[in-house]
């Protein structure tokens, strides 16, 4: 249970330099969740659907927003990134990324198990992890800082981040405008979101969440994205108290 003032909480008022990433993979990701599993697919199958049957001209740029200690946004969009941007704004996290670049833990190849039941990822050309660690740099940086570069990566994901840093509704849907508008027109995009989180522990302290369903996950998509797809996974397989599913958004920036 949280403190009524946990629902007072702006990002700018957490502590997120004491964010436990190792104790955040073992409660979340040291084996894969059903849910997890199921958004994979869903993403994997968008991604791959969108780059067949689209022309693309140029290197594509993919940028994980808020990545935390999540490993399986970015694995996602291995098979057509030359470059992926993992920004990260608590300084814990960003070590922890740093120390994935090179050769990343063992309890990431299940999430890789399921992306490579596609073609699209078992024909990759080379491993997973020498792909990753030639395509991935780790930024640390604010998400609202993000307006500085409008329009500037082609493939976008955000997993767990704009209604798990605030119990501001306003501050939620500034996130996801910011991430958004960071990608190019068409550019295709996932983000997952917590359904009416009412907070989460990473180690000893707790972080807020704004509670959110699906219809405010489409509001704040609807000026900005076409295409858009909002799903449920059904496992319905809770790995912590305090919420009650995940909501998938898949689409393009409008």
């Amino acid at each position: 249970m949280t403190s009524r003032s946990s629902w007072n909480t702006r990002n700018s008022d957490v502590a997120w330099a004491k964010f436990d990433p190792i104790a955040y993979v073992d409660h979340n990701y040291r084996c894969i969740q059903e849910d997890d599993a199921e958004i994979l697919r869903i993403v994997r199958d968008h991604f791959a659907d969108h780059f067949r049957t689209t022309d693309t001209t140029g290197p594509v740029s993919g940028i994980d927003v808020g990545s935390g200690p999540n490993l399986y946004p970015a694995l996602a969009m291995l098979p057509w990134c030359e470059e992926i941007t993992l920004l990260e704004y608590s300084p814990a996290n960003v070590r922890y990324l740093e120390g994935q670049v090179m050769s990343y833990d063992a309890n990431w190849d299940q999430f890789w198990d399921v992306l490579r039941e596609h073609e699209a990822y078992r024909s990759l050309g080379m491993g997973p992890r020498d792909r990753f660690c030639r395509a991935v740099e780790v930024k640390e940086g604010d998400l609202f800082d993000l307006a500085r570069h409008e329009g500037r990566w082609s493939l976008g994901t955000m997993f767990f981040v704009a209604e798990s840093m605030t119990s501001s509704r306003p501050e939620f849907r500034l996130g996801v405008e910011r991430f958004l508008r960071a990608l190019t027109p068409g550019a295709p995009f996932a983000a997952a979101f917590m359904e009416h989180s009412m907070g989460h522990h990473a180690g000893e302290h707790f972080f807020p969440a704004c509670d959110v369903g699906e219809p405010e996950v489409q509001a704040s998509l609807d000026a900005f994205a076409i295409d858009v797809t909002v799903v449920r996974p059904q496992s319905h397989a809770q790995v912590r108290d305090g919420y009650s599913g995940m909501i998938l958004a898949c689409g393009r920036r409008r």
